[in-house]
Formats: C-alpha cells, structure tokens, sequence
C-alpha cells in the first residue's frame, strides 16, 4: 500500500489536483532610477550591513530582504524602510542586486 492508497483511505471524498504545486516565487520587484545604499557600519562592535533608499512598496523591499538573507545565509531585518543584514556582505549583495537589474552605490569605504 503506497502513499496516495493511505491518503485515500484517510480522505475518501478529497480529490486530487493536476495542477503543478510548486511554489512560485513572485520576481516581479518594482525598479527605481535611483541607486540603492548599501553602507556598512558596527553597531556594538559587531558589523553590519544597511542597504536603504527603496522607492518602491514595502512589502516588495521585505521580499529582496528575505532573498537577500535566505541566499547569504545570514540573519537580518527590516526596519524603518531599510535592510539590516548582519555581517560585511558588501560585496555579495551588490553583486545580487545587480544581477537583479538594480543600481547600487557603495557608500562608507
């Protein structure tokens, strides 16, 4: 007796979908002329990275912030309209967000 068997037998009246069922990540992320900030700075001794100056809606931003984090594999936030990835990520996010299509100006250092 297979999986789909013990399902049927769980939940005789549930019917089965064709439909594919993957997640689907929403890449549709509204660009801006202007660049994006990304600046570095310590906050209790401990390095950060701050990338501010996104135009667009917020809940696009909180969707880079969490690409952003799921891809360096780092902890982070959103706040007061701007990403807070914890760590020197510099580099790395301003080699993502140019793959993205985004303009980014590297500021302090």
């Amino acid at each position: 007796m297979d999986l789909q068997d013990q399902l049927k037998n769980l939940f005789p009246d549930h019917e089965v979908s064709e439909e594919d069922t993957t997640p689907q990540e929403s890449t549709e992320i509204w660009m801006q002329d202007d660049p994006l900030i990304c600046k570095y700075e310590k906050r209790k001794g401990k390095p950060i990275t701050i990338i501010e100056g996104y135009t667009g809606a917020d809940a696009d931003f909180k969707i880079l912030a969490k690409e952003l984090k799921q891809k360096l594999s780092v902890g982070g936030s959103f706040k007061n309209d701007s990403i807070i990835i914890q760590g020197d990520y510099r580099n790395q996010i301003m080699t993502i967000l140019k793959d993205k299509g985004f303009k980014v100006k590297r500021v302090g250092g």
